[in-house]
């Protein structure tokens, strides 16, 4: 299946309209160096070559912020496939949506050097004709955002025809209504953070004063929320259950807190990981008993109805 992302092309689109009569999208942070034979299928080594040079080229940043740089980059020149769409701001409320249509190519010396070819749509979407929930997903903060959740709505956006509908046999999803329930509460957790309980100790990362701890990129996948504790000894891998079979979410907020560890975290941080879900069980408390560094924490819905005259 294809998949649906949202990159930004430039800081505030500022090589939209160029990318767009070029056919291509882009990226650079700073580094203007032909990846052509960096870009195996292990991002790991990606990493082991970025990340270094980043902090080289851009001392005072953090590990986390070449980590950032290097998955997005990563992402744009490897991950994405020949074939999958992507949506790019324009600047002016709308969407380029066209669809990769090449491998990597260096443009020495041009703006957004580490390009993909891209066949652009003829129509463009407005940010206004987006549901509310794809609007937040594409809003997000970051260069890449993945939107295939959206894929329907998408398609359907651009004037092609809705997504065969595909019977999921996906047995790590245990329990629909929780994940139904979940699908939002990122978004809902991101915006309302300071008055959580883990908003008291943490704060969601940020790099030049903007969020970019959401969907945090890394080689196993984006982490749902990457925060720092407010005296910066601590990195947080935040993980939503979203219905999944304990087991399955169990080891990948531990794939990811190995990630940080190996990664992101300086020598004298530490790493941490919170599981969030709607209820807890008997199999994740057991297997939260002997995880090392996870706490749980579960969530509430109020609604009530309140009439008018």
């Amino acid at each position: 299946m294809k998949s649906y992302y949202r990159i930004m092309l430039g800081k505030k689109s500022a090589h939209a309209e160029a990318a767009h009569k070029g056919d291509f999208i882009g990226a650079d942070f700073g580094h203007y160096v032909d990846l052509s034979d960096k870009l195996t299928d292990d991002w790991k080594k990606f990493n082991e070559y970025f990340i270094p040079e980043f902090l080289y080229e851009h001392p005072g940043k953090s590990k986390v912020a070449a980590g950032l740089a290097g998955g997005f980059l990563y992402t744009i020149a490897k991950k994405i496939q020949i074939g999958d769409i992507v949506l790019c701001p324009n600047g002016k409320g709308a969407y380029y949506v066209g669809e990769v249509t090449g491998d990597y190519q260096f443009s020495e010396e041009n703006v957004l050097p580490h390009r993909r070819g891209v066949k652009w749509y003829p129509r463009t979407i407005q940010r206004s004709e987006m549901s509310e929930a794809l609007q937040n997903s594409t809003g997000s903060i970051g260069t890449v955002s993945n939107v295939t959740k959206y894929a329907a709505e998408i398609e359907i956006q651009i004037g092609g025809e809705r997504p065969a509908m595909i019977v999921s046999t996906d047995e790590t999803i245990e329990d629909p209504t929780a994940f139904a329930m979940e699908k939002h509460l990122e978004d809902f957790l991101v915006q309302n953070w300071t008055s959580t309980e883990l908003g008291k100790r943490y704060d969601i990362y940020q790099e030049d004063g903007e969020l970019v701890g959401q969907q945090y990129p890394s080689d196993t996948g984006p982490i749902d929320i990457l925060a720092i504790s407010k005296d910066k000894k601590e990195l947080l891998v935040v993980e939503l259950k979203k219905g999944r079979a304990t087991d399955v979410v169990l080891g990948q907020i531990q794939r990811y807190m190995g990630y940080v560890k190996d990664e992101l975290a300086e020598q004298s941080q530490s790493v941490k990981g919170v599981i969030i879900a709607l209820d807890s069980d008997t199999r994740l408390k057991r297997a939260l008993s002997v995880a090392q560094h996870i706490d749980f924490f579960s969530y509430s819905v109020s609604f009530k109805l309140i009439q008018h005259k």
